[in-house]
C-alpha cells in the first residue's frame, strides 16, 4: 500500500529532523518535503479508498453468495430428508399391506382346506351310506334268493 509507505517516509523525516534545544521536542524539517508527502497521500487516498470499497463490496458479495448457497443446500437437504422419510413411510406401509395380504391368504387357504375336507368327508359319508345300503340290499337279495330256493 502506497499510503503506508508515504507515512513511513514522513516518520523517517520526523525522526531525522534537527531538534531545537530548549524547545520542548520541536524540530526543524523540510516544509517542502512534508507538503510533497501530504500531496502524495491525497493523490493515493482515492485509489486506496476505491480499492477498499471494492474489497468490501467483494466481501459482501461473497458473503451473500455463501448465504444463498447455504440456503440452497439446506433446502435441498430438507427436500431429500423429506423424500427419504416419505419413502420410508411408503416402504413401511407396503410392508404392513403385504403382511396383511399374506395373513388374509393364509386364512383363506385354511378356510378352503377346511371346506374341501368337509366336502370330501360329506361325499365319503354319502358313498359309505350308499355302499352300506347297497351291501344291505345285496344281502337282502341274497337272502331272498336263498329263501326262494
Amino acid at each position: 500500500m502506497r499510503v503506508e509507505e508515504i507515512l513511513e517516509d514522513m516518520e523517517e523525516l520526523i525522526r531525522d529532523a534537527w531538534s531545537l534545544p530548549l524547545s520542548g521536542g520541536k524540530g526543524i524539517i523540510s516544509l517542502y518535503r512534508i507538503n510533497e508527502l501530504i500531496n502524495e497521500i491525497r493523490d493515493e487516498l482515492p485509489s486506496e479508498l476505491n480499492q477498499a470499497k471494492a474489497i468490501i463490496a467483494d466481501r459482501s458479495q461473497i458473503i451473500n453468495d455463501a448465504k444463498d448457497e447455504a440456503s440452497n443446500i439446506i433446502s435441498t437437504s430438507e427436500a431429500k430428508a423429506k423424500a427419504m422419510v416419505e419413502k420410508d413411510e411408503i416402504v413401511r406401509q407396503a410392508k404392513e399391506k403385504s403382511e396383511e395380504i399374506v395373513l388374509d391368504a393364509k386364512v383363506h387357504a385354511r378356510d378352503i382346506k377346511k371346506a374341501a375336507n368337509d366336502y370330501v368327508d360329506d361325499i365319503m359319508r354319502h358313498v359309505d351310506d350308499s355302499l352300506t345300503m347297497a351291501v344291505s340290499d345285496l344281502r337282502k337279495a341274497k337272502q331272498t334268493l336263498k329263501s326262494n330256493q
